[in-house]
């Protein structure tokens, strides 16, 4: 049964960001005993025989099963079905169960499906072979029917749970992405904010943790601005004292929101140290060096500089050489870090596609994104009712704000 988020008899109930993710959240998170029910199963083995056995056993608790009798036709079929768990036999020809393993565990898209291994051959040496392939299970044949449909339904249950954390992070890109899209002149900022950042990441030699969560924290950088009121975040004018004070808590709200999230740790403090100045007269916590994290300095770069080379209601697009001349001076007073101007500025200089080319691999990584957010998109219309919360709001009117 799905939980349902939604009006109270008074009038719809105002929650606030936290409230309505954990609310949210919640909802996905419950039965997950449910999701394994019409899970779908791939059964590997070039055995006919085999097949038609466990095929028969599965399809009794309703499972949709597939088959394939290679390991190179399995992994056909992982490229245009969706499957939640595959039995796959150690020993075929050509391509073994072992190295079939080591290619799925090897392909983002398919690295996070469950493998349950069987073999014939009931040695320590093969069990540790396959586990250290990949194989989450391992289990001899002869086998008890009731201990693999145990085994497998512990596997689904897994399964169901990683698919909701992945709904659950694209709950958040999804919250994120709207405080954009309701402004056509922040339209995008978020998507090129992940490429650069993640572009001058790569030029640093990070490692792709630290790309991915460059890429991530580029969608989620100012997530917080939901929290903040219309009247401070649309007001044409300069803010006062007051104002500015509720406008910086956008960083510590932002990480509240996402603090649920464990997948997210590294994401955190890009979320809360993105305003930071290397002269520490920065907020929320006045960090000055390299007390502030690393990658929210990279962030920070590529935040200023989408900011000023477009287009905003209160100004137009600078050039690509004025952002980094206003860059330069902003480091020579101290704001950003010396040693990564440069790095930026030959970064920025280079044509598009030489800059560019390392976001490809990262984008490949959260290729999912997309769907995960079209989803997302449609969970109101799958009996989870999704309400607004007050104040959502499109990005504040500069980036480097």
């Amino acid at each position: 049964m799905t939980r349902q988020i939604s009006s109270s008899d008074d009038g719809p109930k105002r929650w606030t960001a936290g409230e309505w993710f954990d609310n949210l959240a919640t909802a996905l998170n419950e039965d997950l005993s449910d999701a394994t029910r019409n899970a779908t199963i791939l059964i590997v083995d070039d055995i006919e025989i085999n097949r038609r056995l466990l095929t028969a056993m599965l399809r009794q608790e309703r499972y949709r099963v597939l088959e394939a009798s290679t390991a190179r036709g399995a992994l056909e079929v992982l490229e245009t079905e969706p499957v939640d768990l595959i039995v796959l036999d150690m020993i075929m020809p050509e391509m073994d169960g072992l190295e079939c393993c080591r290619a799925i565990r090897a392909n983002r898209r398919t690295e996070l499906i469950p493998v349950l291994m069987l073999s014939s051959v009931p040695t320590v040496e093969n069990e540790i072979a396959g586990i250290g392939a990949g194989a989450d299970e391992f289990v001899h044949k002869p086998f008890h029917p009731e201990v693999l449909r145990t085994r497998i339904r512990s596997l689904l249950r897994h399964k169901a749970a990683v698919d909701r954390l992945e709904e659950s992070e694209a709950i958040l890109m999804t919250l994120a992405q709207s405080v954009e899209q309701r402004d056509r002149c922040t339209a995008g900022h978020c998507g090129r904010l992940a490429r650069l950042s993640v572009a001058l990441g790569a030029a640093l030699g990070l490692p792709r943790r630290a790309l991915l969560a460059l890429h991530r924290g580029g969608y989620l950088h100012d997530i917080g601005k939901i929290g903040i009121p219309d009247d401070v975040l649309f007001k044409r004018g300069k803010l006062n004292e007051e104002e500015w004070a509720v406008m910086r808590t956008h960083t510590l709200i932002g990480e509240e929101i996402c603090r649920h999230m464990k997948a997210l740790a590294p994401v955190l403090p890009i979320i809360r140290s993105h305003h930071e100045r290397w002269d520490g007269s920065g907020y929320p916590d006045g960090l000055a060096g390299e007390k502030i994290p690393l990658l929210a300095r990279v962030l920070q770069f590529a935040d200023i500089y989408d900011a000023l080379t477009t287009v905003r209601p209160y100004k137009g697009a600078l050039s690509p050489a004025e952002a980094t001349d206003i860059l330069r001076r902003e480091t020579e007073r101290g704001w950003r870090d010396p040693a990564l101007l440069p790095v930026f500025i030959d970064l920025v200089s280079r044509s598009g596609e030489e800059a560019f080319a390392v976001c490809e691999e990262i984008e490949t990584i959260s290729e999912s994104l997309e769907n995960m957010l079209r989803h997302v998109a449609g969970l109101s219309q799958n009996g989870t009712a999704l309400k607004p919360v007050e104040g959502l709001i499109p990005a504040t009117r500069d980036a480097g704000a």
